[in-house]
């Protein structure tokens, strides 16, 4: 892609060569046309699942383990538990890369992004961008939340620790194993670069948005406005950083405003099942859609950013 016709978001960071990758294609079709394509990629969705839950299962026990034997106490909503939960989600990252080599050959660096790394001035155009307006919506609804828990000031200090330091990195392990590697294996399974957006896209945001655990309508429609927002921003800039802070900002602002407001935020995470949303829920999900419209409005011309060329006769993929 033409670095002259990419967009602000996407300015100034350069492709690095990777071999086995094909050339001028979209994020979502860098698996397209793997031999078996339809079974190895069910394993990898089978595998991705399995790493998800059992991460989260090992994790969970050892800090129950802890609090219990050093702290003398139990519970959804202790600090470590609340490290426990992001540290699962966040080891995705390296488990996902790890699948990819594996099952697909492709490089580990190439899951951050079509360039093949991890676009740090995308990522810090974005946050500057986005980030505030995100931030903004969020408190709107946690401002709005009743109840109070008298947490002790160690408590308070380490969920804001844990807030800042884990959670983003929890928000990209979920963004790397649903938006990056589930979203290739979707988008490599339709016919075409188009269809297999729709599909990916639609696929990672139903299924993960069931997967939260609420029919309630404002939360499940909140859910699926974050997912697919991040799913589309993943398609039109090739990359996994942008989705990495909307995701990361969204989770960030709950936990972090939520605690300091005293809000019991990891016993509502355990009982989304039975939460009750409100309007105020959309409020985060109508600044995704006008971010995610700007996105799309930012790579009108230049279409979703692809795999470089290996030299300039190297053609798209039709």
């Amino acid at each position: 892609m033409n670095t002259k016709t990419q967009c602000w978001i996407l300015r100034g960071d350069d492709p690095v060569p990777m071999p086995r990758v094909p050339v001028g294609v979209e994020y979502h079709r860098v698996y397209a046309g793997a031999p078996r394509g339809i079974l190895r990629g069910i394993v990898a969705i089978a595998l991705l699942v399995i790493g998800m839950i059992g991460f989260a299962v090992l994790l969970d026990a050892m800090s129950v383990i802890v609090d219990r034997e050093l702290f003398g106490r139990s519970g959804p909503s202790t600090p470590l538990k609340q490290a426990a939960g992001a540290l699962s989600l966040a080891l995705l990252i390296p488990y996902c890369m790890l699948l990819q080599r594996v099952l697909y050959g492709v490089p580990p660096r190439s899951l951050h992004s079509v360039s093949g790394c991890f676009r740090y001035g995308v990522f810090g155009r974005a946050l500057l961008a986005f980030g505030p307006l995100v931030l903004i919506a969020v408190a709107v609804v946690v401002v709005g939340e009743s109840g109070s828990v008298p947490w002790a000031t160690a408590d308070l200090v380490a969920f804001f620790v844990i807030g800042m330091v884990l959670i983003p990195l929890a928000a990209a392990g979920e963004e790397y194993g649903l938006r990056g590697l589930m979203f290739r294996v979707l988008g490599g399974w339709a016919p075409s670069a188009r269809s297999g957006a729709i599909l990916g896209i639609v696929g990672t945001t139903v299924l993960f948005s069931l997967a939260h655990g609420t029919l309630d309508p404002f939360l499940l429609t909140s859910y699926l406005l974050l997912f697919s927002s991040t799913a589309i921003v993943t398609w039109r800039t090739g990359g996994l950083e942008v989705a990495v802070v909307l995701h990361g900002v969204y989770n960030v602002a709950f936990l972090v405003l939520g605690t300091t407001l005293h809000l019991d935020i990891g016993a509502q995470l355990a009982n989304r099942g039975d939460a009750v949303g409100s309007a105020a829920n959309l409020v985060p999900s109508a600044a995704l859609v006008v971010i995610t419209a700007t996105v799309w409005w930012m790579t009108r011309t230049s279409g979703p950013a692809r795999t470089p060329a290996a030299h300039p006769a190297a053609g798209p993929e039709q």
